[in-house]
């Protein structure tokens, strides 16, 4: 495939053209007659959510030049993860699947995907925590492409400088309500069913734990621990922080608002992930971005890392080639970089993130932040976690019964997985 290095440097300049075109085509949940009847040999069908079609297609339309093939990126608007598995099972899935290394597990149970062949060298060109979200039972099932996390993201026109702990956090921001400068002491999202993905960082710190690990370090479902006793006293820190407690912690503060109340200066901290940074920068006022604090003598406050991967998949019908895709071309630098210059994510490669670090200093921060965190949990059984975890988070903040909260989500949780 020697073709594969022609055009690259272009790859930039096709990428911010496509940034500045038209809208992407309607939302399809899965592809045209014509695409799936298309012959094996010539034919390389990518499914993508919105987000990222726009741009991915000016790689694949080069990637179609080079190699003498037609590849179509198709749009996939809801459900994506059960739309891919659907149609796979059906026989009419693409042959490469962009979407979240939490689904690995899944999809490897469903025999969805298959191992992606990078070399020790290429492997080597991600950042670790990039490699170890998409490695599930030993073996490579993606291609990292971008990176997210949480972080701590601060008005510092309001606070100057960074908390050394949640406490000191609070302390600063009780003062700015008392002072009338703030309406809140803290913009997390909680909601009425509680929200364990931005909990989670205040939910380690404090001691808390989901699962135990297997001996190769992967979450072990047949260990949930959710009701142990340092979860109880997690729940605990966060029942001191909510409506009965320090107030820092509200159902009231949602996913809906509390980007916009941060952006409009209702309160001093924020924790959110790059996807706040456009509202944020619309404020008009100073910000920095720094790891989520912990409490004093507490846990790391890791928080969730999500990875962005390309899929091959088992059931395609020009595998050879999606791997050819997958392995060689959307892991080369220039165009790692021209993705993100086209989607604003910190790329998983690290040369392009080196490079994207020099003009955008954020990206740097957001890895920084997370280059510690906890690759989202991959395996299927996760999926039982959520809900129950958010009504015992949501229940604590309003002031209930941590041990009881605790043991009832930890009860819900093995009945689910049949522990």
């Amino acid at each position: 495939m020697s073709k594969r290095a022609l055009g690259v440097a272009a790859l930039a300049t096709l990428a911010l053209t496509a940034c500045g075109g038209s809208d992407p085509a309607a939302p399809s949940a899965a592809p045209s007659e014509s695409a799936s009847a298309a012959p094996a040999s010539g034919n390389l069908v990518i499914w993508a959510d919105p987000n990222r079609v726009k741009a991915l297609t000016p790689f694949a339309d080069q990637f179609g030049t080079e190699n003498g093939v037609t590849v179509e990126v198709k749009e996939i608007s809801k459900d994506n993860q059960q739309t891919f598995l659907t149609a796979s099972q059906q026989g009419s899935g693409p042959d490469v699947m962009v979407g979240a290394h939490d689904w690995i597990g899944n999809l490897v149970q469903n025999g969805a995907i298959e191992p992606v062949n990078l070399t020790e060298e290429q492997k080597a060109a991600f950042s670790d925590i990039a490699i170890k979200a998409v490695t599930f039972d030993g073996q490579i099932y993606g291609a990292p492409y971008a990176v997210e996390n949480i972080a701590l993201i601060r008005n510092t026109d309001l606070a100057p400088d960074a908390p050394a702990t949640i406490e000191d956090m609070v302390a600063t921001g009780k003062k700015l309500k008392d002072d009338g400068k703030v309406q809140e002491i803290l913009c997390l999202p909680v909601a009425q069913k509680g929200d364990a993905f931005h909990v989670y960082p205040l939910f380690a710190a404090g001691g808390g734990k989901l699962f135990g690990s297997t001996p190769a370090g992967d979450p072990d479902p047949k260990q949930v621990l959710v009701g142990s006793e340092g979860s109880v006293k997690a729940f605990g820190k966060l029942r001191e922080l909510g409506e009965k407690g320090d107030g820092a912690l509200k159902t009231s503060i949602t996913n809906e608002n509390y980007i916009p109340s941060f952006a409009g200066k209702k309160c001093a901290f924020l924790i959110s992930g790059p996807w706040a940074m456009t509202d944020v920068k619309k404020g008009g006022f100073g910000y920095d971005i720094t790891p989520v604090p912990s409490f004093e003598g507490g846990e790391p406050a890791t928080p969730f890392v999500g990875v962005q991967s390309f899929f091959v998949a088992a059931k395609g019908r020009n595998k050879t080639l999606a791997q050819e895709f997958v392995t060689n071309y959307v892991t080369n630098k220039d165009v790692a970089k021209a993705l993100y210059d086209a989607d604003p994510r910190p790329p998983a490669l690290t040369a392009a993130l080196e490079e994207v670090k020099a003009a955008d200093a954020d990206a740097g921060k957001f890895m920084d932040a997370g280059k510690d965190g906890m690759p989202m949990p991959a395996i299927p059984e996760m999926q039982a976690v959520w809900e129950p975890f958010g009504i015992a988070e949501a229940g604590v903040v309003k002031g209930g019964d941590p041990a009881k909260a605790a043991a009832a989500a930890q009860k819900t949780i093995d009945g689910s997985l049949k522990n």
